[in-house]
Formats: structure tokens, C-alpha cells, sequence
């Protein structure tokens, strides 16, 4: 079993990996590689649910951290904070919605919903790590 304490780096790591298939994926289907493109964006799926269950676990049993730096660092902090949160919470029904129409084979949909959710996912992915570095390790 990983001590809770750990879990914050897994967390990020966790971030990273998503950030990595997100942007695998997305040049896997530019170039027409429709069946790593699946494989990747499934990857970055478990990996991203993954975090989730580590992120409300660690939370659940180690509450809240403070961010302990400078005001100045501190207003981007909450800057970034405050962007991560609520578009990692709008982008849960547009990835449910993306894959669901892909799972479909509406292909078309599908592709509508992925302009919006690609960048969005990927931007609260590499946020999260920002947001690990600059609590833990700043």
C-alpha cells in the first residue's frame, strides 16, 4: 500500500501521463492512426480515473493544503487553482460525452465535442502538475 504522503507526487505523475497520451492521441489521429488514437485516449482515461480515485482519497484523509508562498506567487497559484478547478469539473460530461459518441461510432459528434474537451482535459492535466510543483516544491 502507497503511504497517503505519497500520494500527492503519484497524483501528479498521474497528471503528466494523461498530459502525454492526450497529446500522443491527438497526433495518433492527425496522422490517421484511428486504432492507436482509441488505445491512447483510453490509456489517458484509465489514467486520469486513476488520479481521480488517488486525488479523493489522499484528500479524504489528509484534508486540505495550503499554499505557504509569497503573496505575489500566491495570487498565480490561486490564479491557476482557480482555472484547474472548475474546468476539471465541466470537463467530466464532455469526456463522458466524447468517448460515448465514439463508443457509438458517431464519429462526427464525436469530433465536436473532442475540439472542446482535447484542449480543456489537457489544460487541467499539465495544470495539476503546475499546481503539485508550486505546492510542494516551490
Amino acid at each position: 500500500m502507497i503511504p497517503y504522503a505519497a500520494l500527492p507526487t503519484l497524483n501528479a505523475l498521474l497528471n503528466a501521463t494523461s498530459a502525454c497520451l492526450l497529446a500522443a492521441g491527438y497526433i495518433a489521429v492527425r496522422r490517421g492512426r484511428r486504432g492507436r488514437h482509441r488505445s491512447l485516449m483510453t490509456a489517458a482515461l484509465v489514467s486520469s480515473t486513476l488520479f481521480l480515485a488517488s486525488y479523493l482519497t489522499y484528500h479524504a484523509h489528509a484534508g486540505t493544503t495550503r499554499f505557504v508562498g509569497a503573496p505575489p506567487v500566491r495570487a498565480v497559484y490561486l490564479a491557476i487553482l482557480g482555472t484547474h478547478t472548475v474546468l476539471a469539473v465541466a470537463i467530466v460530461p464532455l469526456v463522458i460525452l466524447a468517448v460515448a459518441r465514439a463508443l457509438r461510432g458517431e464519429f462526427a459528434r464525436h469530433r465536436r465535442v473532442a475540439r472542446w474537451a482535447l484542449p480543456l482535459w489537457l489544460y487541467v492535466s499539465v495544470t495539476g502538475v503546475v499546481i503539485y510543483l508550486m505546492l510542494y516544491h516551490l
